[in-house]
């Protein structure tokens, strides 16, 4: 039972995290619904049994069975995840799968998601650095339309040159006013 409570009190501080930077910059319903399928039985219930505190949980289980139950039933759910986003190519490309434009709410709410994580899991030694390292130190890098690619990484930059009250309030009143 302990397991399942720290996990309720950490999936509950990151949606609260996210909560936060989009109301910040006024994306109130993003805020509102980010991550509530993290609450249902699919997910919570794998998310308590694999759950260490210091990383995601659906790492674990990935390890554990070679895939994760959970993440396949979120990704498919929240927008705000580039995977949401794939689909079938109509061009002769490998592999034959290619990623879609994200629409720039759910481009915003996938940056703050970032954001909280790296708060969440490094707490009081968070840098506003540290989303920007977590994404370019992945072995691939991943699927992104050029379009959602180019405006998570222009905001990942921004964010480890110029801080996050700048950041946010140039997504606030450059990207979201448009």
């Amino acid at each position: 039972m302990n397991k399942a409570w720290e996990h309720f009190k950490t999936i509950t501080h990151h949606r609260f995290v996210v909560m936060e930077g989009c109301f910040r910059v006024g994306l109130y319903r993003q805020g509102l619904f980010h991550d509530l399928s993290k609450y249902s039985p699919t997910e919570f219930l794998v998310g308590a049994k694999y759950y260490q505190g210091d990383r995601s949980p659906n790492n674990a289980e990935r390890e554990d069975i070679g895939f994760s139950s959970a993440w396949l039933h979120h990704k498919g759910r929240n927008k705000h995840h580039y995977e949401y986003w794939i689909d079938y190519s109509s061009k002769e490309i490998e592999g034959g799968m290619a990623p879609a434009p994200m629409p720039t709410r759910y481009v915003i709410e996938m940056f703050m998601d970032r954001v909280a994580a790296c708060k969440v899991y490094h707490r009081d030694a968070y840098k506003d650095q540290d989303p920007l390292v977590y994404y370019e130190s992945s072995k691939t890098p991943p699927p992104l339309h050029k379009k959602t690619k180019r405006m998570l990484e222009f905001l990942l930059h921004m964010l480890a040159e110029q801080g996050e009250e700048k950041t946010f309030r140039y997504i606030r009143k450059k990207i979201l006013k448009k």
